[in-house]
């Protein structure tokens, strides 16, 4: 008999779960206990020792190797266990017809050699009243081991037994898996403790009997430091609650039923300091897959007791137990979706399936009684726009272990694929209306069918892109009122001496500077008012004489030259500012904006609107006559506001005259004008995001 090494790492993948060597050598140990007490008459207890030592293999100490040993008081490792170790895909522990025992192929010690470059046996076994002793010696990679390969020899005393001895970490391993860090945290007694508690807390409570008062001793070496800690029969909870649920599938006209058993364990965190809550998917009594992200979405909840205790639920079943996979880190033969299985060894039945119960029932029992579903809704709408109503749109679920971000998240990819769906579905609706034959009998019953399917799909697209803008709004408007008090970081960290650049800050909030749209598509110049945001052409501090509306140029060649002159003209004060933004359309219209500094008053500035606007009608060939000019700022002295007055409902104040020509005083256009605080606009534009924000469910 041969075990070929090579050829099972092929054929045998390697687990996904890092502690796969850990959880074969207990759950081997196990199984050999439970043999030997199955041919015992009088009382037996488990006994198992699992030693680790770890050094540091590296003058930085960045990489270490392991040693791992585990002597258990099993049956030993007699001939037949001799003939199941050198069989692949044996079917040895099927046939003995002991309650608990862990039914297997084989694949377990594969996995030794997938992390572990030298396996060692050292073992006592007893037959027909005489003990033989079994020892397979160190080999450096070995390719494949022969029953020759085991020293065989007469004892006269000695404990019934087996130790299993692991080493010589594979580099891979040891760069991906079985780091420093890794070994440092999870390697040490304590940890590995409460790992194996956890990882076989089933098979320990259905076997709680039969172990007798067990122990299992950890001792652990790291670099010299070592560390001792006891797993014991008083140490196994007993279970909080037990539920049974029915797993349905329907497949045509047949009802198919699974059923699964849901285990339930809620330990107070001071005798039980678990390093995580589990969820998981059980194979024959051990944990195969971990669910616990699926309930758990944030690290600190997974991590940390909940409200003083940690949770254990664990779910079995037949259909578990056959839809493990070889490694029994997953359930292969069990598919995700409906109607993915295979046709002749896939499971009918799907996960899609069993979450559709077992998600209700795992949340019932990790939700904690003062936990408010209402309060992450109310956030996920404040901070990321997404209602209630496209949470239910988008079949979103709130569970406990949700944050804000993780069911906006979720909900706005399952809305985008829903987009994606009923978007192709548009697409075949145009198909669909160019073969209507409007002399048919059921051409308006079509109709009718394509108009409903037309306007569930722009639901989906409205509320997506709807719910973006308003949030991208909301966001920019708290923005404005933060540079506006001067609260933005790069406002309030301005070092001793250095230039505050409030103005600058403020512009750019409005549209970039020096820019035109020809340069920059995404603006904000809907602040001011809506209909502006729509305007052919803006342009921030920039020249005039190459600006187009249509195929002509705008202006006269020298109305740079007398741009210039004009701020040349200027005091001192007002030099350095010439109008921030200018918006054009195609219908004779200007939009003229200039922002002032906190602490400059606005009063001194109404002239230079009326010069400049004077400027671009009269050198704009006739195509511009209708200017609106704002003025924001902070200050304003009402004493020198001449014509001006308040506008209805806001801080602000409007004025409206003509613009003539300098010399002919002939009209060429009208100029309404506004002087604004930066808190009015701030207000004004919330008012006009609350008409959205209200459609959509949002709070405020």
């Amino acid at each position: 008999m041969t075990l070929d090494i090579r050829g099972s790492l092929k054929n045998t993948r390697k687990s996904k779960n890092a502690f796969v060597v850990v959880d074969e050598l207990m759950a081997n140990s196990i199984d050999a206990f439970l043999i030997r007490r199955a041919a015992t008459d009088g009382d037996l207890s488990l006994e198992i020792k699992f030693s680790t030592k770890a050094q540091k293999t590296d003058l930085l100490g960045q990489e270490c190797d392991l040693e791992i040993e585990c002597v258990d008081n099993g049956c030993g490792f007699g001939p037949d266990q001799l003939k199941a170790f050198l069989t692949k895909d044996t079917s040895y522990k099927d046939d003995l017809s002991i309650p608990g025992i862990g039914n297997c192929k084989g694949a377990g010690r594969v996995q030794f050699f997938h992390h572990f470059s030298k396996l060692s046996v050292s073992s006592l076994y007893s037959e027909n009243g005489e003990k033989y002793g079994v020892y397979l010696p160190v080999e450096e990679a070995r390719k494949e081991i022969e029953e020759s390969d085991f020293l065989i020899e007469p004892r006269d005393s000695g404990k019934i037994g087996t130790g299993v001895t692991l080493s010589g970490v594979l580099p891979k391993i040891r760069e991906t898996i079985f780091t420093v860090q890794f070994v440092q945290e999870w390697f040490q007694a304590e940890a590995l403790k409460q790992y194996v508690l956890f990882s076989a807390l089933q098979r320990f409570v259905s076997l709680k009997e039969v172990l007798g008062n067990f122990r299992i001793a950890f001792e652990s070496d790291f670099d010299g430091v070592r560390s001792n800690a006891i797993l014991s029969a008083s140490d196994i909870p007993e279970r909080t609650s037990v539920h049974n649920l029915d797993i349905v599938h329907l497949e045509g006209d047949q009802t198919i039923h699974a059923p699964l058993t849901v285990t339930h364990y809620k330990l107070d965190e001071s005798k039980y300091p678990l390093p995580k809550n589990v969820v998981g998917l059980c194979a024959k009594s051990a944990i195969s897959e971990d669910i616990t992200k699926r309930y758990l979405r944030s690290k600190s909840i997974e991590n940390n007791a909940i409200q003083g205790f940690y949770h254990i639920i664990l779910v079995e079943g037949p259909l578990l137990d056959e839809g493990v996979n070889e490694q029994r880190d997953g359930f292969d033969k069990i598919p995700r979706e409906n109607g993915n299985a295979d046709l002749f060894d896939g499971s009918p039945i799907s996960f899609e399936d069993i979450y559709a119960k077992l998600d209700d029932k795992v949340q019932e029992l990790l939700t904690p009684p003062d936990w408010s579903r209402d309060k992450i809704v109310s956030e996920v709408g404040h901070d990321f726009g997404v209602s209630e109503e496209m949470l239910s749109h988008s079949n979103t679920r709130v569970s406990f272990g949700d944050t804000p971000s993780s069911v906006a998240k979720r909900a706005l990819k399952n809305l985008q694929e829903k987009v994606v769906d009923e978007t192709a579905s548009l697409l075949s609706m145009k198909e669909a209306i160019a073969r209507l034959e409007p002399d048919s009998d059921d051409f308006r019953r079509k109709v009718d069918d394509l108009s409903w399917q037309f306007t569930a799909s722009l639901k989906t697209v409205d509320m997506a892109n709807l719910s973006q803008l308003v949030v991208r709004r909301s966001n920019m408007i708290e923005v404005l009122a933060m540079a506006v008090k001067e609260l933005l970081r790069v406002q309030t960290d301005v070092q001793p001496g250095e230039r505050k650049k409030n103005e600058a800050l403020i512009h750019n909030i409005f549209f970039p500077m020096r820019k035109d749209s020809t340069e920059v598509s995404d603006h904000d110049v809907w602040l001011l008012s809506e209909e502006y945001h729509y305007y052919d052409y803006i342009a921030s501090d920039k020249r005039l004489s190459q600006i187009k509306l249509g195929d002509e140029l705008l202006f006269e060649e020298e109305i740079d030259e007398r741009v210039d002159e004009l701020l040349d003209r200027m005091s001192e004060e007002n030099k350095a500012v010439r109008p921030d933004i200018a918006l054009f359309h195609e219908e004779g219209a200007v939009v003229i904006v200039e922002f002032k500094a906190p602490g400059v008053s606005l009063d001194n500035h109404f002239g230079d609107l009326v010069e400049y606007a004077t400027l671009l009608a009269a050198k704009s060939k006739g195509k511009l006559r209708k200017f609106y000019g704002y003025l924001i700022g902070d200050k304003i002295n009402t004493a020198r506001l001449g014509s001006f007055k308040p506008l209805p409902g806001a801080k602000g104040w409007f004025d409206t005259i003509d613009i003539r020509e300098p010399e002919t005083q002939v009209g060429i256009g009208q100029l309404y004008s506004e002087l604004l605080y930066y808190d009015d606009v701030v207000e004004r534009s919330r008012k006009r995001i609350g008409v959205y924000r209200e459609r959509l469910k949002l709070p405020n």
